[in-house]
């Protein structure tokens, strides 16, 4: 494949690691996709070297780029992933978990690995996070959620991202965790009314918590609940995962503490119950 003209560098390769699927582009720097975005199923187990493996041969035929983000469904911290919450089960979440590969994921590379790999520069945040930085405005306290094969979430004030809170892992209903009451799992056992019902009893517990000024609801599953919502929410596109990317290099390195620009090319008004892809 032909290199990208100077007006499309610095080019960003932008992967979206998701418990039911893996997904890519590569985007301009004005966050502009420079190719359709390649996807391919999550398998399990996933241990991090097969990860690093199926993500390299994902990104393959896209376009050549100078840097690359991935978001990550767990806590990252500089690169290094320190919770793997869907990977480190036998067969997916809602399986049984697996000492070895909880091991394996605790404090891996994940950053480093793909630099190796890619040859060029990775920076790996948590998947929320990244979504978030493609959609909040930086005025106020935003939070955003993501409903897929789990639960994600982020903070921001004033377009300054807070401290991860992995809110998916904390109790939620009847013994179980927002994860296992919202998650995929639950929507496919439960059925859309009471998934619904259930994802309403959590924005209002997030809403009590976090008293946010507005709240962004993402993720594949956030296609369900069009016309639930009430107008101070806004379900955002699913491929704000991708585009989310190209934040992570904006501002200086220590990009935990990234502020974004204001974006809304990504959130969209969701009326007829379709929407994009898995999470």
């Amino acid at each position: 494949m032909t290199a990208l003209e100077a007006p499309n560098r610095p080019a960003t390769l932008a992967i979206d690691i998701g418990g039911t699927g893996l997904k890519a582009s590569v985007l301009g720097p004005d966050g502009r996709l420079l190719a359709d975005r390649v996807r391919v199923e999550t398998t399990y187990p996933m241990p991090p070297g097969k990860m690093v493996d199926a993500l390299v041969s994902l990104v393959a035929p896209l376009p050549p780029a100078d840097r690359a983000s991935a978001g990550f469904p767990g806590v990252v911290r500089k690169g290094h992933v320190l919770t793997a919450p869907h990977f480190v089960t036998r067969s997916g979440p809602g399986s049984p978990e697996v000492p070895e590969l909880e091991r394996a994921w605790r404090g891996f590379d994940l950053a480093g690995e793909l630099e190796r790999r890619l040859g060029h520069p990775v920076r790996v945040a948590n998947d929320a996070d990244l979504q978030g930085w493609a959609v909040v405005s930086g005025q106020g306290l935003e939070m955003v959620i993501t409903l897929g094969t789990g639960l994600g979430s982020a903070i921001f004030m004033d377009g300054r991202l807070a401290p991860h809170l992995e809110l998916a892992h904390h109790p939620f209903r009847k013994g179980g965790t927002y994860n296992d009451q919202i998650g995929d799992a639950a929507l496919k056992r439960v059925g859309l009314k009471k998934w619904r019902k259930r994802v309403l009893q959590a924005i209002s517990n997030f809403e009590t918590l976090v008293n946010y000024d507005r709240l962004y609801v993402g993720g594949g599953n956030a296609r369900h609940m069009a016309g639930q919502l009430d107008e101070s929410i806004t379900i955002v596109d699913n491929v704000a995962g991708i585009l989310g990317g190209i934040r992570l290099w904006e501002g200086d390195s220590h990009w935990e503490n990234l502020s974004p620009r204001a974006s809304h090319a990504v959130v969209t008004e969701v009326d007829d119950g379709k929407g994009s892809g898995d999470s």
